[in-house]
């Protein structure tokens, strides 16, 4: 019951839009109404944390294999276009599954780096949607679908005009200095 109310409380998520609270405050909220359990390990998945037994529930290996699966294309994809083997950088998948992997196929035809980037996103936001089981859209999964999409959501916030332009004056500043 405690997950129906948690999920039915969380305001909507947009993935280029605000993020409606912070991933303390959202970890607070599954703490109290899940547990401390589901909490580390809706932490372990918006991290990207490598299994622990504390932070290991069935949601959380069902996201990082689908995780490891999408991770896999992204990389057979960049060694596609380096003409490389991308088995040096393939993760360990029980799944594989040929729709995720054209989905990233298509998001690499983008030319455009922050189009491509936000598709790639995309691919994952709707990922992160197959957690959540139809029958039971209220259920403690959609909590963990929600702190995946949060991450995506914080993520992108943190991109901007200003953020990137700072990191190239940085950048540039550090380049001019070794001159």
């Amino acid at each position: 019951m405690a997950a129906d109310y948690l999920v039915s409380s969380l305001q909507p998520l947009a993935i280029d839009g605000a993020a409606p609270c912070s991933k303390a405050a959202f970890l607070a909220l599954c703490s109290d109404q899940l547990g401390e359990r589901h909490a580390r390990a809706i932490e372990g998945v918006m991290d990207g944390a490598a299994p622990t037994p504390e932070n290991e529930t069935r949601c959380a290996s069902a996201w990082r294999d689908l995780d490891a699966q999408l991770r896999n294309a992204v990389a057979a994809e960049r060694a596609r276009a380096r003409g490389a083997d991308p088995s040096k950088w393939r993760r360990h998948a029980e799944g594989c599954s040929l729709y995720w992997a054209g989905r990233v196929q298509a998001a690499f035809q983008e030319k455009d780096p922050a189009r491509r980037d936000r598709m790639l996103d995309l691919v994952r936001w709707d990922a992160a949607g197959e957690l959540t089981p139809p029958a039971s859209p209220l259920s403690a999964a959609a909590a963990y679908t929600y702190g995946i999409r949060l991450s995506i959501v914080l993520r992108r916030q943190a991109l901007s005009a200003e953020a990137g332009n700072s990191t190239f004056d940085a950048l540039t500043a550090a380049a001019k200095l070794e001159l």
